[in-house]
């Protein structure tokens, strides 16, 4: 008898990688369809086994290569995906036996391929042991050895090392595999936060920490959180704290007008008129119209009334948007190399190339919207990316163009920053300030996800 769980798995990955499906969508679609032969130690189990082959694919891909004489491209997709299951139970999951993950395999092997794939997958497993993947730490180049050991895409590792260190290098990619931790930012429109962290402790049962942001709480283990009465009821909503930085940073004022030009989902523009205590006047944009309808349920659900939507273009200038701002976040697209732990497949969908086309984007974006800044305004600009191409140089470039602006020091009262700041294992460069708190760049780590941001004035 097949494991539910493992076919649910098997099935979800299959999907992503025939319809280039998104690992999110495709899991809560597999999930959902099944909810009435799983149970709630089942799904995070079909979560972890989704997201972790996901995560390190090409190192569980060398492992199969290591020990099958069949070349990849040549196995079917179904017994490519139950091998990458099999590994990675074997070598990353010390809590499942390696019978059960050979035997499961097989299993599924006999359903879902041919009559010699049940044997072909049982040969292969077990021959896995975590041996595998230590054996990859020897592997002399260093680029080769971070790639396959950090399940990372070489060009990734390349372009980081231009940028950092090898040990830098190495770690920052090794910390893209962490398991996110889940925070949510309080609405205090709604409730305070001591109240709802005791609401989550003594009536939902959950594990609740403070955050390193005031108006944040760490939840460890919690599960399902959308689908509780206090987020239908519009008490919190869920934020990594390096994405609520940028509303901190770009500190909007009660009854300024604020455009947020690349809004969807929301998360950033509801903190941002949460801090606005829900006063003046905020013009949040998408080019997508169903991307704005996730920013216009995202508020209706929070309550909040000072939120106009748009679908526009942030690229395409219209005039009588000029000096119109007192403040303006352009949180623009980016490759999101900063949120991998979170989305593992951007990492495989992603290329080289699609740099320079982003950064076109980006500029355009920055030199489109910095004209809708009333003169003495600020405007912050972020990405959830690490790469210098995306972030730092985007921003040189367009100072050189525009002496009218400058960039101006970041300050948060209280010092937040000094907290998220800090030291890992005396090792400061993966949150750090750059060049006297110009700007922050934030790799992300147990803690935060990456994200650069830059915060601008006009004279």
């Amino acid at each position: 008898m097949i494991d539910k769980a493992r076919e649910i798995a098997l099935k979800t990955l299959y999907n992503i990688d025939i319809n280039n499906a998104y690992s999110n969508i495709e899991l809560d679609k597999q999930i959902n369809s099944n909810l009435k032969i799983i149970n709630s130690k089942d799904i995070a189990f079909i979560s972890e086994l989704v997201y972790g082959v996901i995560t390190w694919k090409l190192t569980l891909d060398e492992i199969v290569k290591k020990h099958s004489k069949i070349k990849l491209k040549k196995i079917s997709p179904w017994i490519i995906n139950i091998l990458r299951l099999g590994i990675y139970q074997i070598v990353f999951l010390n809590k499942v036996p390696k019978s059960a993950a050979v035997n499961e395999s097989v299993n599924l092997a006999k359903k879902y391929g041919h009559k010699s794939s049940s044997g072909f997958v049982n040969a292969i497993l077990r021959k896995v042991s975590i041996t595998d993947y230590e054996e990859l730490f020897q592997i002399k180049g260093d680029i080769e050895r971070i790639s396959k050991t950090a399940s990372m895409p070489e060009w990734i590792v390349e372009k980081l090392l231009e940028q950092h260190s090898l040990e830098e290098t190495n770690d920052i990619c090794k910390n893209s595999n962490i398991r996110p931790k889940i925070s949510i930012r309080v609405n205090k429109l709604k409730i305070s936060k001591e109240k709802l962290k005791e609401k989550l402790k003594t009536v939902q049962n959950i594990e609740v920490q403070d955050g390193i942001l005031n108006d944040f709480l760490i939840l460890p283990k919690a599960k399902g959180l959308e689908k509780m009465q206090d987020f239908k009821n519009g008490e919190f909503t869920v934020q990594d704290e390096a994405a609520g930085l940028t509303a901190l940073i770009l500190n909007p004022e009660k009854e300024e007008k604020v455009l947020d030009a690349c809004s969807s989902p929301g998360g950033k523009t509801t903190y941002i008129a949460e801090l606005m205590e829900n006063t003046g006047l905020i013009e949040a944009w998408d080019i997508h119209k169903h991307r704005v309808k996730l920013v216009e349920d995202t508020y209706k659900r929070l309550g909040i009334t000072n939120i106009k939507t748009k679908v526009q273009d942030a690229t395409i200038e219209m005039k009588e948007y000029f000096e119109k701002f007192d403040k303006i976040l352009l949180d623009v697209p980016c490759l999101g190399l900063g949120v991998l732990k979170r989305k593992p497949d951007i990492k495989w969908q992603k290329t080289k190339e699609d740099i320079i086309e982003i950064t076109k984007t980006q500029e355009k974006i920055l030199e489109t919207c910095s004209k809708y800044l009333k003169k003495g305004g600020k405007l912050v600009y972020s990405t959830c990316s690490i790469l210098n191409e995306e972030n730092i140089d985007v921003i040189t470039r367009f100072l050189k163009n525009h002496s009218d602006f400058k960039i101006e020091k970041i300050q948060i009262k209280p010092t937040y920053l000094q907290k998220v700041i800090k030291k890992e294992n005396n090792k400061n460069y993966f949150e750090k300030f750059i060049e006297n708190s110009q700007y922050l760049q934030v790799y992300q780590n147990e803690n935060t996800d990456g994200f650069f941001i830059c915060k601008l004035s006009k004279s």
